[in-house]
């Protein structure tokens, strides 16, 4: 890994990350950004929304933070990432990764950024284990899934994160599975808290007629679209308003069989996440970066109160909605 390192020899901060981070030591404390200088990230999927929290973990002072996303630098790529510099002659036949690594890298020297080739549906549990704080975006179900289980299955804990925005939507899903944090409480008094999670896989299948009416449309929204995408073999972002018809009999034959109204999945809203394809709007980017760069912070610091475990963002109404979707009953088998 190239670049500077996190932390002193003992794990104490050095006198130059002393003074580079001052202001937010002052926020979070000295045990804070010790743990920081010393976690190590993955992000998997480079767009618009990951580079906005790859900017903000770099700025904290993360100890490391790898890149892996294999594709080579499109036009498209231009709209949002505004790490990508508009000349082809720069970006033209490089990654994503290879050209987000320099910039991120000038952001704070002092942070070891590097780069990861390969296939994230691939990763083994081994891979892992070099990592405290996985994110991945722009990845199929099936790959999240897969990545979620081999973090649950290593016997060191890795937080494990997915991000996405479509167009003015966004979806945060976040699996911490047990997580021990200080709250602070009224008249600053502080109290231990821990938490459990569900995985992926258990947060999409709870029968959508046991949550609460109040449940986000866009939490069944982006169920519909990935089951989809799922059965018709297609990547996130490759369906288009063509598809509309058949992802509305998706939504009815879902809905039908979990006793859920349709009206809990407006047609606007499913016609505005196909339309969107693999858009991203900036101004949604930056809010989702800035979320995920605060929920990494809290994790790594085990202070203040997590997400738990979806966060949802709609330009339309301007609202963020946390959502905890309990585990599934257990099986009466």
């Amino acid at each position: 890994m190239d670049g500077g390192g996190g932390g002193g020899a003992e794990g104490e901060l050095t006198a130059q990350e002393t003074a580079l981070y001052d202001r937010q030591i002052r926020v979070w404390g000295v045990d804070a950004q010790k743990r920081l200088s010393k976690a190590h990230v993955l992000v998997c999927g480079l767009n618009g929304t990951t580079i906005e929290f790859c900017k903000n973990i770099v700025l904290a002072g993360v100890g490391s933070l790898s890149l892996m996303d294999d594709h080579m630098v499109t036009e498209d790529d231009l709209n949002a990432n505004f790490l990508i510099p508009p000349e082809e002659s720069i970006y033209g036949g490089r990654s994503r990764a290879e050209v987000c690594c320099k910039s991120l890298k000038d952001f704070n020297p002092m942070v070891r950024v590097s780069i990861e080739k390969g296939d994230p549906s691939l990763i083994d549990g081994e891979f892992l284990d070099k990592f405290d704080i996985i994110v991945v975006s722009g990845a199929s179900l099936k790959t999240k899934l897969f990545i979620n289980d081999n973090c649950r299955k290593r016997s060191k804990r890795i937080a494990f994160y997915t991000i996405d925005c479509k167009d003015s939507c966004g979806e945060i899903f976040v699996d911490l599975q047990k997580h021990s944090y200080v709250q602070k409480k009224p008249g600053g008094e502080t109290e231990q808290q821990e938490l459990t999670y569900s995985s992926l896989q258990e947060a999409i299948s709870v029968p959508w007629n046991n949550l609460p009416k109040k449940t986000a449309k866009l939490y069944f929204a982006m169920r519909v679209l990935e089951n989809y995408e799922l059965s018709e073999g297609q990547t996130p972002g490759e369906t288009t308003l063509s598809d509309m018809p058949a992802v509305l009999a998706r939504r009815k034959d879902m809905c039908d069989k979990m006793s859920l109204s349709e009206s809990q999945i407006p047609g606007a809203l499913m016609e505005r996440l196909l339309a969107a394809g693999k858009k991203e709007h900036p101004p949604v980017c930056a809010i989702l970066g800035g979320i995920l760069g605060q929920e990494v912070i809290k994790s790594i610091s085990c202070k203040g109160d997590p997400i738990k475990n979806f966060f949802y963002f709609d330009a339309a109404d301007g609202k963020g909605v946390i959502e905890d979707i309990p585990p599934p009953p257990p099986s009466a088998n």
